[in-house]
């Protein structure tokens, strides 16, 4: 590759976790051979990006050796090709199913069929089938069927490593929202302590928004972005795609009929108290999302040291809006206003430094 054309070399492509480049592998078969029009074929080239803050639980050692065990298992997730000693994703050419549909449009039927189908694939998937290294220590894994412990290791994750490892920067910020060391204690009584039913573990992707979703030109869809995967209650997956996704209403009704239905089918007891423990499972995504969003937004407001003034109104809409939909499970007495929340982000940022002038 040091030899080849560097501007054939696209990227860096927008994300939150990684710098990505795609490169081209003029010399790697394609999957369809005998198709004269078939995609060249390219590869994922991936980086850390420097001083990143993990806002999930990771549970597998390689992305790539879990896709490597996914081949034939799950459909629709990305080949890997060696490249020397090294093993790439192959990257998949298409449009994700969020600049074709933004977040709260409804989805296709044909692309709802093929997400369903994903789930399916995911129930069949049952803890030691797999033959993917993990990383998370035994003692933190959940025993298998153990919704509540299960539940219980993401807010601990986020109460430990979210906010507690990131006081010393944001304890004044959470503060002036109404968010402090109080605020676990009042989660977990609204979606812990009145329990989870027991429902049998299976792969979760974690992470099924729009954007890890691309449809190809034949309008077949893949999915991305597997790091964050885990073993876990099948019900939690839902609810995580049901929050990322903003289906409108009708739309997610029928998706979670649709879901229980498939899952009972392929695993009996998958859906045992979804009823209650959906919105439980809910509720502790808005939850989480105020601790990752409230520092997600003073990442975005930096712009080379410099605050920016142009994302200001829309950061401060935004978390004003994710500490509204959370007000309920983090036992609010009331909301901050957008006003408030605006003061706060440019407070923070001039403690900090940031070039506000």
């Amino acid at each position: 590759m040091s030899g080849g054309d560097a501007s054939a070399v696209e990227g860096p492509l927008e994300g939150y976790h990684h710098e990505t480049y795609v490169i081209p592998l003029p010399d790697a078969a394609s999957e369809d051979e005998d198709d004269e029009d078939a995609d060249p074929v390219r590869a994922k080239c991936r980086s850390p990006r420097g001083e990143l803050l993990w806002f999930d639980r990771r549970c597998f050692v390689s992305e790539e050796q879990l896709l490597q065990a996914l081949q034939g298992r799950i459909t629709g997730v990305p080949g890997l090709i060696e490249v020397g000693e090294i093993r790439l994703q192959r990257f998949i050419e298409g449009r994700t199913l969020g600049s074709r549909y933004a977040a709260g449009r409804m989805v296709p039927e044909p692309v709802l069929d093929q997400i369903l189908s994903l789930f399916r694939q995911l129930i069949h998937v049952s803890p030691g089938s797999l033959n993917a290294e993990r990383r998370c220590l035994p003692e933190d894994r959940a025993e298998d069927g153990d919704s509540v412990g299960f539940l219980e290791g993401l807010v601990r994750f986020a109460e430990e490593r979210v906010y507690r490892d990131n006081l010393d920067s944001f304890e004044g910020l959470f503060g002036a929202l109404g968010v402090d060391g109080d605020s676990f204690g009042k989660l977990r009584k609204n979606v812990v302590v009145p329990g989870l039913a027991e429902r049998p573990f299976c792969l979760l992707h974690a992470d099924l928004h729009r954007e890890n979703f691309v449809l190809d030109r034949t309008s077949r869809l893949w999915t991305i972005d597997w790091e964050l995967a885990m073993f876990g209650d099948p019900l939690y997956d839902l609810a995580t795609h049901l929050y990322l996704m903003r289906y409108p209403v009708e739309q997610e009704r029928r998706l979670t009929e649709r879901w229980c239905a498939t899952a009972e089918a392929i695993r009996p007891s998958s859906t045992k108290g979804w009823q209650d423990d959906l919105p439980r499972l809910l509720d502790f995504k808005r939850a989480q999302s105020v601790f990752t969003d409230v520092i997600r937004a003073t990442q975005i407001l930096d712009n080379g040291g410099a605050f920016s003034w142009r994302r200001w109104p829309i950061e401060a809409r935004r978390v004003q809006r994710v500490l509204a939909r959370a007000a309920v499970p983090l036992g609010f007495d009331k909301v901050p206003s957008v006003r408030t929340v605006a003061a706060s982000l440019l407070d923070w940022h001039r403690l900090r430094g940031t070039r506000t002038s």
